[in-house]
């Protein structure tokens, strides 16, 4: 690829990295008639959220679910043209399974916020008559937590619920069932400040926020596919296989390096992960960049098991005091059965054997349904995600970026960067729109003569 710059408009933008951020990032500027050239280094866009094709079926590599107060990812779907392609119940509701018990469904009432929670706090069988009260107040006083506080950033959430009277038994069989899932890290580690987003913005604020969304279709075709179709209509340029090796600032602009050549650009949306983030931002432009590596990683890890028949009714269960974590499945041609259990927080799973997995699920499976005692297995596999989201500990806004950096023109996205939200397809998908508009209004202060000089 030769070094050129894209003719027309205020200023050409080049976004690096085709994950949900780059996406959101390139269709906002496109859409504001601004040149965009999008480079992936991976094969297809879509970053973490991507499908592989295995024995004649598409997978996912990892379950994605989303909530009702998803405002800016789902909008992008919308804007996508694919909302009807991903469903979202129409009030919150989770069958919560126990080894031996049967499913106790936890779920919202037709009632204003925060009542909404209340019957299903005070009926929940899992705990004692004590813990359930003990879990109605807690979440009263969660409402009035300041999740932009740098304090409340300090605290770990297990050291707030403590302090208001929940048992282990409590955390373990209720606040842990959203915390592993949306922090990807148990609340004994978690950032006090993320958690009161995740339950405040999701379950306490608005009685309909927290309903679950799925999609119905493979990721590929949710987000990459017809991510590639706008931009294409609209003008926009993608190049996959495109790993970039350098950013330079120039006087006009910046210059991009990869593998085939280099490109040229008024403006560069940088949309990858941190540790990537750090290596390619030029010194000059973000001096705390050598801090993102406290940020971490948190894996996820997920096992893939095809039943020969259909083992459970239930589409989705969280599970507790159980191997599981939460579970989805999907039906298949002659009544088999795609069951994937999805497993967060997964620092003890990540480097254990395929097979070991796969035996320790599929007994967590049988304790769970009955069916599945008997029911043989076609098809298992496990699927890694090693960096599927930072580290969301006590102190790490710290070290969370904003979208600008010294350099006017680089901007940066990404769920790790300074969005107050966790790493989420919503914080992804705000983070890349923020980074546009930024970078928008600072092509069009520019004086003319500076953008025509750059061509």
């Amino acid at each position: 690829m030769t070094a050129a710059r894209v003719p027309g408009g205020a200023g050409s933008v080049c976004v690096i990295g085709g994950g949900l951020a780059g996406i959101a990032a390139a269709v906002r500027l496109a859409d504001q008639g601004l040149p965009v050239t999008l480079l992936e280094s991976r094969p297809e866009l879509g970053g973490a959220t991507y499908s592989f094709r295995r024995d004649g079926l598409t997978v996912d590599t990892g379950q994605h679910v989303f909530l009702r107060c998803y405002h800016a990812y789902r909008g992008l779907l919308d804007r996508l043209g694919v909302t009807d392609d991903a469903d979202v119940q129409p009030r919150f509701a989770v069958p919560v399974l126990l080894p031996g018990r049967a499913p106790h469904l936890l779920a919202r009432r037709r009632l204003p916020a925060p009542a909404h929670l209340l019957p299903g706090l005070a009926g929940y069988r899992l705990l004692g008559p004590a813990e359930r009260l003990a879990a109605v107040r807690a979440a009263a006083a969660l409402r009035h937590v300041d999740p932009d506080l740098p304090e409340t950033d300090a605290r770990s959430f297990g050291d707030w619920l403590t302090e208001h009277g929940q048992s282990e038994r409590a955390v373990r069989r209720l606040w842990d069932l959203v915390t592993v899932a949306a922090l990807n890290l148990p609340s004994a580690h978690a950032s006090l400040a993320l958690a009161a987003r995740v339950f405040r913005t999701g379950l306490l604020d608005s009685a309909d926020a927290g309903d679950i969304g799925r999609p119905l279709v493979p990721l590929t075709d949710l987000h990459a596919v017809p991510a590639r179709r706008l931009l294409h209509e609209l003008g926009a340029r993608v190049h996959t296989r495109s790993r970039v090796r350098w950013i330079h600032p120039e006087s006009a602009g910046f210059r991009v390096g990869l593998s085939d050549g280099e490109i040229a650009a008024d403006a560069v949306v940088l949309a990858v992960p941190h540790p990537v983030a750090a290596a390619l931002v030029p010194p000059a432009a973000a001096p705390g960049a050598g801090d993102w590596h406290r940020l971490g990683a948190a894996p996820i890890v997920n096992v893939h098991l095809r039943y020969a028949h259909r083992v459970t009714e239930l589409t989705m269960a969280a599970a507790v005091e159980s191997p599981a974590q939460w579970i989805f499945t999907r039906p298949l041609p002659d009544d088999a059965q795609q069951v994937v259990v999805s497993l967060s927080a997964a620092d003890t799973e990540i480097d254990r054997p395929a097979a070991e997995l796969v035996a320790a699920q599929r007994a967590a499976l049988a304790a769970l349904f009955p069916a599945a005692r008997h029911t043989p297995v076609r098809d298992a596999f496990v699927t890694r995600e090693p960096r599927a989201t930072f580290r969301q500990a006590p102190g790490t806004r710290a070290y969370r970026p904003a979208t600008t950096t010294r350099l006017p023109g680089l901007v940066l996205a990404g769920a790790w960067t300074d969005t107050g939200w966790p790493d989420t397809m919503e914080g992804a998908v705000r983070s890349g729109q923020e980074a546009a508009d930024v970078v928008a209004r600072q092509l069009a202060s520019r004086p003319r003569h500076h953008t025509e000089a750059a061509r």
